[in-house]
């Protein structure tokens, strides 16, 4: 029996679908197992690369796999799906993540990059979210019952709450309690994301390579971290150029048959950067 390199790993909540391959490639078994089975059998086989898709679980099985002496790579949807042959099915997918882990030229997440800031992230910028929600939800509402002028957005939150504590106002009672009401959730928001940023300062400043990022104009602790957390490693690219690329810097081609043809630029470092980053496929 050849000897298994490498195992592509089809995650699930309760039933897992494995592809194990020799180093050409070559399929040498196809394994359904369980949660607990999953264990017990990783723990059995030789050190060997493991190759995921990057989801909300796979962290947690790479630490495992790490645990056991295995490689973890994960690699990003995105990145898998041009090697499905035919059907999408749970054998397809283990089928596809090999294929594509064994790409030369295939940017894999490690386990231990930033695993824990993504969250911090995400937990910002569902507070911007909700901030910014019930701001335009409290100066929509004033204006909509009583036909008061105040404009949404945050820069008129201050002349709305003076209009709320304005006992002379013209509001009635049940439109002052629900507007009280919401600023006080965006004053609760405003202390969360104040805690938030305290500690995404904290973390930017801890490793080595947000701090060198911060020294570059214009970006900041969550630009750095969002860098250092889903960008590749750098090793990966030969210059600068190419770094830019990735982010999608550079104008979209439909280019065929020698002609060139260029587009506009592509918005997949604004989505990295502005908060959609499940719209860009990393690394």
């Amino acid at each position: 029996m050849e000897r298994v390199t490498i195992i592509g790993v089809d995650l699930a909540k309760n039933v897992f679908q494995l592809h194990g391959a020799a180093e050409d490639g070559s399929p040498v078994f196809r394994r359904k197992l369980s949660r607990v089975q999953f264990c017990k059998f990783m723990a059995s086989q030789p050190a060997c690369v493991v190759a995921m898709e990057a989801c909300g679980s796979s962290h947690h099985w790479a630490r495992q796999m790490a645990r056991l002496g295995h490689e973890p790579r994960l690699i990003a949807p995105a990145y898998v799906k041009p090697f499905f042959k035919r059907q999408k099915n749970d054998v397809a997918d283990a089928e596809a993540i090999v294929e594509a882990s064994q790409r030369p030229t295939m940017l894999c997440r490690t386990e231990d990059q930033g695993a824990a800031v993504p969250g911090y992230r995400v937990s910002h910028q569902r507070a911007v979210r909700e901030s910014a929600n019930r701001i335009d939800e409290c100066a929509a509402r004033a204006p909509l019952l009583v036909r008061l002028c105040c404009s949404a957005g945050i820069g008129h939150l201050r002349r709305l709450a003076e209009i709320v504590e304005d006992e002379s106002a013209e509001l009635s009672d049940l439109v002052r309690d629900i507007c009280s009401a919401l600023l006080d959730q965006i004053d609760q928001l405003s202390s969360r994301l104040a805690a938030l940023k305290k500690t995404m300062d904290t973390l930017s400043k801890q490793a080595a390579i947000s701090r060198r990022l911060q020294t570059m104009p214009g970006v900041g602790p969550i630009a750095a971290l969002a860098i250092e957390t889903f960008a590749p490693p750098m090793e990966g690219f030969k210059c600068g150029r190419d770094f830019a690329a990735w982010l999608g810097l550079v104008p979209r081609q439909k280019s065929s048959g020698g002609k060139q043809r260029l587009g506009k630029v592509s918005k997949w470092a604004s989505a990295i950067f502005g908060g959609c980053s499940s719209l860009a496929p990393w690394p």
